[in-house]
């Protein structure tokens, strides 16, 4: 069992494919887990413990949320209890890979997949490492772990109208270290900034790390039609309305690091093609109203799991080990990650493509306030959810398009 990209859902799988006794062996073009750990990696306290991930991996647990802007306007929501954390993505991805090897499992760093082809009920995947050699590894099966690269898979043609076509957004963050009073400050909350003056066509946010960390960053829609500044300069904008001159002196960047998110609104592009299969971000597992990925990717793995176990354990010859199992994987993912889910991509698309007059901030403006009256917990269930019902009749006329 071949799995190219150790991010959350390659490495995921790859986890309980070896706790299963699969021989996988797991691979990634990166020659360090260090690298590339672009994610705000935010996630309820619910998921935290159905995915069982250990304390090691989260940097900071948070009980509320602030949504600053548009304009200067600030709102906090507050509970008693913790609402989530916020994971160390790279110590994620460290763990992911150590257990991986516990149970077996052999896992190569700096292989990046040049492409694969079926022989028979065999697949043969050729690779080159960072060196410049090259090598073929033949497994029964393939998954495409890659992320919005989809290295093996490619990507999808737009449906027939071309609207579910590949949505894609660009964001910058940045780990800094600041003084202690400043960390706490921001400590207790998710804050997002929203509004064209803040993000145009996206938004910001600032969430807290390990004490005396915090995370800064954007992301935003790519928008052919309309010129965008550059990102670092937007940042440091950001930068300059959230801290103190006193704050930024004294503000040391730890790293800074950047990636895209690629996704279509409906999900409907190919999960499989012949013994290939599809993972994580490389079928569109990464939300875009929040980009919220890690959650998302390691969903899909807990449901190709136990389709590749029928598989690999069926008696040869018979239905499953023909693959039969795993054609309900499209519509089992789909059903795991919720009926929710295309409304949250046509609402992103409508409020960051659109966020970027001052009548889109109006619209959002209206929208944040019909929130006053909510808890905590209503807006974790809004925002990790999309629970867009809990606001009835008062949000209706913004999903709509109607105001």
């Amino acid at each position: 069992m071949l799995v190219v990209g150790a991010g959350p859902a390659g490495a995921d799988l790859a986890r309980q494919l070896a706790l299963q006794g699969v021989d996988v062996l797991l691979v990634d073009r990166l020659p360090s887990l260090e690298r590339a750990a672009f994610s705000s990696a935010a996630m309820p306290l619910a998921a935290l413990e159905s995915f069982g991930l250990p304390a090691a991996v989260v940097a900071a647990r948070w009980q509320g949320w602030e949504l600053l802007g548009p304009g200067e306007r600030r709102r906090s929501w507050d509970s008693p209890r913790p609402q989530g954390v916020v994971l160390d993505f790279a110590a994620l991805r460290h763990w992911l890979v150590a257990e991986t090897q516990r149970w077996g499992g052999a896992v190569r760093l700096g292989l990046r997949a040049l492409a694969c082809r079926q022989e028979g009920s065999t697949m043969v995947t050729r690779l080159r490492s960072v060196a410049g050699q090259e090598l073929e590894v033949r497994s029964a099966w393939v998954v495409d772990a890659t992320g919005q690269e989809r290295g093996l898979l490619g990507d999808p043609a737009p449906g027939r109208s071309g609207r579910d076509g590949l949505v894609s957004g660009v964001g910058l963050e940045w780990l800094v270290e600041v003084p202690q009073a400043c960390w706490q400050r921001w400590a207790p909350r998710l804050a997002f900034c929203l509004g064209s003056d803040w993000v145009s066509q996206g938004y910001g946010w600032v969430f807290p790390m390990q004490p005396g960390r915090l995370k800064v960053g954007i992301c935003r829609l790519l928008d052919a039609g309309r010129r965008q500044p550059c990102l670092a300069t937007v940042l440091e904008a950001l930068l300059e309305r959230l801290f103190s001159p006193a704050e930024r002196i004294s503000m040391v960047v730890l790293d800074r690091h950047g990636g895209l998110i690629r996704s279509t609104i409906a999900r409907r592009e190919p999960h499989r093609r012949g013994r290939l299969l599809g993972l994580g971000d490389a079928v569109s597992t990464a939300n875009l109203l929040g980009g919220e990925g890690i959650r998302h990717a390691l969903t899909s793995s807990r449901v190709l799991a136990p389709l590749l176990l029928a598989n690999l354990t069926a008696p040869h010859g018979g239905p499953a080990a023909s693959g039969d199992a795993l054609r309900a994987y499209p519509q089992l993912l789909r059903r795991a990650l919720g009926l929710r889910w295309e409304l949250s991509g046509r609402l992103a698309r409508r409020t960051w493509l659109g966020l970027h007059s001052p009548g889109a901030d109006r619209r959002l403006e209206q929208l944040l306030a019909s929130l006053e009256g909510a808890r905590a917990e209503d807006l974790s269930a809004l925002l990790f959810g999309y629970r867009f019902e809990r606001y009835g009749l008062r949000a209706l006329p913004y999903l709509l398009g109607l105001r």
